[in-house]
């Protein structure tokens, strides 16, 4: 496969993975630029396996997003108040439902052991198969379908408040 065909395969899926494990949808969408970048410097190394791009790729965005997050730990942030035209504060905006969830997920997923979150978000978010994930990690594909069940039954209880049905009536 040539690296435009990798591109449209994989891009996708990294970026919703890297959107899953914590990024911006926007560092998502640079990071992925990125990481396609340095694959396409390498292009002259890599072999004609599709698992092992994948992996690659994965391991790529995952570095690269280590760095920027050592760059931005030396960063201090400070919040902006935004005022109108009047001089009043502005309120902040209320999150909305998509938001909500988001946020929910992701402090879900973030109390997960980072071995199952890991097994858990290749294969639901970046779509990687069982072997492929095997191949990235190093663990066997029986330890991969441990882990990615025990991740789902943590997920559920995790988040159990947000099965509950609604009582009509």
């Amino acid at each position: 496969m040539t690296i435009e065909e990798h591109y449209t395969a994989i891009a996708p899926k990294l970026t919703n993975w890297l959107v899953a494990t914590g990024s911006t949808y926007e560092d998502a969408c640079n990071l992925t630029q990125r990481a396609f970048l340095k694959l396409w410097e390498m292009r002259d190394d890599l072999r004609d396996n599709d698992a092992a791009v994948s992996g690659l790729i994965y391991t790529i965005a995952k570095n690269l997003r280590k760095n920027v997050w050592r760059d931005d730990a030396r960063i201090a942030f400070v919040d902006e108040i935004g005022e109108d035209a009047a001089g009043a504060t502005q309120p902040a905006p209320a999150p909305s439902d998509a938001e909500y969830l988001r946020d929910r997920i992701q402090k879900a997923l973030a109390q997960l052991p980072p071995l199952l979150r890991e097994a858990f978000t290749l294969f639901q978010v970046g779509e990687l198969s069982i072997r492929e994930i095997a191949h990235e990690t190093g663990a066997s594909e029986n330890l991969v379908k441990v882990r990615i069940h025990r991740a789902k039954q943590k997920l559920q209880v995790l988040l159990a408040d947000l099965r509950e049905p609604f009582l009509l009536g």
